[in-house]
């Protein structure tokens, strides 16, 4: 049976059509490849014991640093369509005030607060078309073409980048009663 007949029949006797998502939902933790552990090196450090002043403490924090700045980001979903929620950091705005670039990241005050997340937890996203009322730190659902591609912003170092074809607010997922 062909692709299309079985399209038609699943559309007359299921009422909708059978194809894959246009962009499959993916997680963060998807984004950070398997048996990545930038905890190994600090493992016999006693983080409760120290100073922030301490010279010890002082390494830890610059050798994480390092470590989550060259964050190996999961070469499976490069020029993958997705479809992520995350929270918004504006980069660039046109004269209206809409939003061409942005950096999404997992949780509420990530990059706002030191130290950023690591680079596998960042992606820099560019919109061709300027979206209107992006907020600070408000929770999106963005859709469009992933690429592994590390760079340089202001607020960390992005592990992606993201060509935004659509976003939408993020809703809570309804619970069944």
């Amino acid at each position: 049976m062909n692709k299309l007949l079985f399209a038609l029949l699943a559309v007359i006797y299921l009422g909708q059509p059978v194809h894959a998502a246009p962009y499959p939902e993916i997680k963060w933790e998807a984004l950070v490849p398997k048996g990545w552990d930038p905890t190994r090196d600090l493992k016999n450090l006693n983080l409760g014991t120290l100073q922030d002043s301490d010279p010890r403490a002082i390494e830890a924090l610059e050798k994480l640093k390092a470590l989550w700045d060259n964050a190996p980001a999961e070469p499976a979903h490069h020029g993958k369509k997705i479809r992520l929620a995350g929270y918004v950091l504006p980069l660039e705005r046109d004269k209206a005030g809409k939003v061409t670039e942005f950096l999404l990241v997992p949780y509420f005050g990530a990059c706002i607060h030191t130290p950023p997340p690591p680079a596998n937890q960042i992606i820099h996203a560019r919109s061709a078309k300027p979206l209107a009322g992006v907020k600070m730190m408000e929770a999106l659902w963005v859709h469009g073409t992933l690429t592994v591609q590390r760079g340089e912003t202001t607020w960390g170092v992005a592990g992606y980048r993201l060509t935004v074809d659509k976003i939408a607010p993020y809703e809570l997922p309804q619970t069944k009663k």
